[in-house]
């Protein structure tokens, strides 16, 4: 995940590692809101002018949190997507695994989703503070896309990806407040997504719907701005 690859980490390394572990297991168990930084220096056994040091604020722990999830993402991801070629059913890799990386989450998933959502906040996912959690999803998706046999104009594979990151974000909104059994709600909605997507597909190269098409795209990944 954090790889430092063969080289011995420093001590101001393992500290780091050490708080953000902290952070991780204490959001994980208590959730956003409780979760505070003198209860994280206190797992990690550091002082909390020490925690301060490493990570200004619990935000900041936020960030780690999103990118360590994007790791295990891809990492469960690739492995299946290299058995795909179609790219509805690449697409579906990339949702699915999704869903099942913030799975662990999903008990304290309203308390972050209540500090993500307003437009300010640097934990939203389209914020600016966001942005290396953001592109490892958007690459996902664009591995999904490049990888796939169906080959699509350059300019819709190049905003797909984009627009792609803003459904899943709808799609994990929607997996929070899924009371259905075992969230049948969420994939019938991913199933219904994907399935209008796959009759799409053999028309988006027709000259009035490609530029349809990329209107659409367009407009649906400027929501990141």
């Amino acid at each position: 995940m954090f790889e430092t690859g063969d080289r011995p980490q420093t001590k101001s390394e393992r500290t780091r590692a050490r708080i953000r572990d902290a952070a991780i297991a204490s959001f994980i168990e208590h959730g956003y809101t409780d979760t505070t930084m003198r209860a994280i220096a206190d797992i990690a056994e550091v002082s909390v002018s020490n925690a301060y040091y490493y990570y200004p604020s619990k935000m900041h722990l936020v960030q780690e949190l999103y990118v360590r999830v994007q790791h295990e993402h891809a990492a469960s991801a690739r492995p299946l997507l290299s058995t795909k070629t179609g790219l509805v059913d690449r697409l579906r890799v990339v949702f699915d695994t999704g869903l099942a990386a913030v799975t662990p989450y999903r008990h304290v998933a309203p308390g972050f989703l209540a500090a993500m959502i307003p437009p300010d906040s640097p934990l939203n996912p389209l914020a600016d503070e966001s942005g290396p959690a953001r592109e490892l999803t958007v690459g996902l998706f664009r591995e999904a896309v490049d990888g796939a046999q169906h080959r699509l104009p350059d300019d819709v594979a190049e905003l797909l990806p984009h627009a792609l990151f803003v459904g899943y974000l709808a799609l994990v909104l929607r997996w929070t407040y899924d009371s259905s059994v075992d969230t049948k709600s969420t994939k019938r909605m991913l199933d219904a997504g994907l399935r209008i997507l796959g009759l799409a597909l053999p028309f988006v190269k027709v000259p009035g719907i490609h530029t349809a098409s990329r209107e659409l795209l367009t407009l649906v990944a400027e929501v990141r701005s």
